[in-house]
């Protein structure tokens, strides 16, 4: 008997190795699965200018990542004694302009440097409901609890997401590779309905893209979460975001659809290197503890491919 309807992971037609640079941007399942990379010690930098939900903010945000044009003072705003921009999180503001603006500007860098180096570009939806600024017209990455007063809330239709990146994925993202998901995610604030709405208009539209470009592929988190894990006990207390379990298996299955067949070799011994670097000794002075790291050493420095120096300088401090 069967008791679930269980997702089959279909590898890619590309696959992501050990010498692959990754760019993720998006939700906070976005930051999960970023997470996990980096855990695994591939080269990921994620979300630069903070978490973004909607599909319209993140093409805007990559198309200044692409540009990398700084930000100037007049694209900021003071409110409750601090500065911030409506394009990036409330980690980016500042108690002055100055601080506001550096902060930015070196995220913007930092954007600017890994989407250029990127051969992946990892892309989560969370919510096709945008705020625009009623000033400017706008579309806000983040409200930064500003009265509801100065946003008009509106849906993007599938048409509207699609042709953005269109013009992306002709444009900048050309010749990159590009994984597209829709973030599990509920946001119960569009209420129960609101969200199911929201979250078929973003499946519709990334369904499109996957089937106009051939560097764009579709995984689907969305479908694992809903349609396989299908229970409360794999969400956290609040019922709305998936808990570790449900993102460990979610891990697995990327690993399998998305990952090459020598990453997958390697991950096992990588994660054990990573683990043992974490897990602190009954006995660090010990003798059979220093030969336990010098074996890790060696072992990592047998993988040229994978960066191991934060672990390679904590072996070293008990390596004698």
């Amino acid at each position: 008997m069967k008791f679930r309807t269980e997702i089959t992971p279909h590898p890619l037609r590309e696959s992501i190795g050990y010498s692959s640079r990754i760019f993720a941007m998006g939700s906070c399942f976005a930051e999960n699965i970023s997470e996990r990379l980096q855990r695994a010690k591939f080269r990921v930098v994620s979300n630069p200018t903070g978490i973004m939900f909607n599909p319209a903010s993140i093409a805007a945000s990559l198309e200044r990542f692409a540009e990398g044009r700084p930000y100037a003072a007049e694209e900021f705003t003071h409110a409750d004694g601090r500065w911030f921009s409506f394009d990036a999180h409330t980690s980016l503001s500042g108690k002055t302009a100055e601080e506001a603006l550096a902060k930015m500007n070196c995220a913007v860098q930092a954007g600017h440097e890994a989407l250029e180096r990127a051969d992946w570009v990892i892309l989560t939806f969370g919510t096709s409901w945008i705020y625009e600024l009623n000033a400017t017209g706008r579309v806000v990455a983040n409200c930064h609890k500003r009265p509801q007063s100065h946003f008009t809330r509106r849906r993007l239709s599938a048409d509207e997401i699609v042709g953005m990146y269109d013009r992306l994925m002709t444009g900048l993202l050309r010749e990159k590779n590009v994984i597209f998901t829709v973030s599990p995610v509920r946001h119960v604030g569009d209420g129960l309905e609101g969200n199911s709405v929201s979250k078929a208009v973003l499946r519709v539209a990334v369904d499109k893209i996957v089937g106009r470009h051939d560097n764009a592929f579709y995984f689907p988190s969305y479908e694992i979460v809903n349609d396989d894990l299908r229970d409360y006990r794999f969400y956290d207390r609040d019922l709305v975001h998936p808990n570790s379990q449900a993102i460990d298996y979610i891990w697995e299955i990327f690993s399998a659809t998305a990952l090459s067949d020598g990453a997958r070799e390697l991950l096992p011994r990588v994660e054990r290197i990573v683990a043992a670097a974490a897990h602190r000794p009954f006995n660090p002075d010990s003798e059979e503890y220093a030969a336990f790291c010098r074996k890790m050493s060696e072992a990592a420095g047998a993988m040229k491919e994978i960066d191991f120096s934060e672990e390679l300088n904590f072996f070293g401090r008990f390596c004698k």
